[in-house]
């Protein structure tokens, strides 16, 4: 092998280049707020074009021009676009798909990661089916209905909606750099065995559960197309959703950790950096796939769990 040879395979594994998110159009669910938010500005900054859903546009609008200013006097970096839409409705999201289909020839990575928390109960006050009873009984059907529907069934509508546009990365030369890819955010919760650790949210450990169920799935499902469909599982992350009073100015979280879950190694738990280069790592690797990534700083290694 010549230097030369040395030389050009030494260029392609440098980071800068591994993770050059040039040409690459993303499509957040959730992403003015919260851990999309977080995804969304690390993708952008790398290059990406990225659109970000949510259900006000004036907010999204707000958080586009922040980063997109911010963003020019960085080399290199891409843009956001916010788009209003209710994720959990079917005939949304094939407007959202028609839209972004008017403006963009392909998208290479589809994150599903728009969810509602759910109503929460509490721990029993003591060993008993009257004080279990009491408790599970105050949950109101409407919230499982309304978590299901952002949590789960959101994520297959998208899906299905965005195929075409993602399918499209195999006829556009400016698409092909990284192979096209649907990620769902989940949640350790949709593993977990120990409701604590969803602050006894049950509609959200059903929602998770499903999603991860989905995931690899539609991972399966989907071999024919090279089409690949991945999940991340986070931790506590303080958002405005995990954590409510949190203040999430542009993706950076400030509030104390309100569950006391003593992780050692991160008691603050995870920051936009985190869960960034999480969203990185998975567009640019070609060689996973159906898989879904922990992230939860070693939560369930102390509350049990079936990961």
């Amino acid at each position: 092998m010549s230097v030369k040879d040395a030389e050009t395979i030494l260029t392609g594994l440098m980071a800068g280049n591994i993770f050059n998110m040039t040409g690459v159009v993303a499509v957040v669910t959730g992403g003015g707020s919260g851990i999309g938010l977080m995804i969304s500005m690390t993708l952008m900054v790398n290059g990406a074009t990225v659109y970000i859903i949510g259900l006000e546009q004036a907010a999204l609008d707000k958080t586009a021009n922040a980063f997109n200013n911010a963003a020019k006097n960085i080399p290199g970096s891409g843009r956001i676009i916010g788009i209003q839409g209710d994720i959990s409705l079917k005939e949304e999201a094939a407007r959202l798909a028609e839209e972004i289909g008017k403006r963009e020839k392909y998208i290479t990575v589809l994150f599903n990661n728009a969810g509602v928390q759910g109503q929460r109960t509490k721990q029993p006050d003591e060993a008993t089916a009257a004080a279990y009873q009491k408790v599970y009984w105050a949950l109101e059907p409407e919230s499982f209905d309304k978590t299901l529907k952002a949590n789960s069934f959101g994520p297959y509508w998208m899906s299905i909606a965005f195929l075409q546009l993602l399918e499209a990365w195999k006829s556009s030369e400016g698409g092909k750099k990284f192979p096209p890819q649907i990620v769902m955010t989940s949640s350790m919760n949709g593993w977990t065995k120990d409701p604590a650790t969803a602050g006894y949210s049950f509609p959200y450990l059903f929602s998770k559960s499903a999603v991860g169920h989905f995931t690899s799935t539609l991972a399966h499902d989907l071999l024919p197309l090279g089409i690949r469909v991945n999940g991340i599982a986070p931790g506590l992350f303080l958002t405005e959703m995990s954590a409510p009073g949190t203040t999430n100015h542009l993706g950076v979280s400030s509030h104390k950790d309100p569950f006391d879950f003593k992780i050692p190694t991160v008691p603050s738990g995870g920051t936009n950096r985190d869960v960034g280069s999480l969203a990185l790592m998975l567009v640019a690797n070609w060689y996973i796939n159906g898989e879904t990534v922990l992230i939860d700083g070693g939560t369930l290694l102390q509350h049990p769990s079936s990961y």
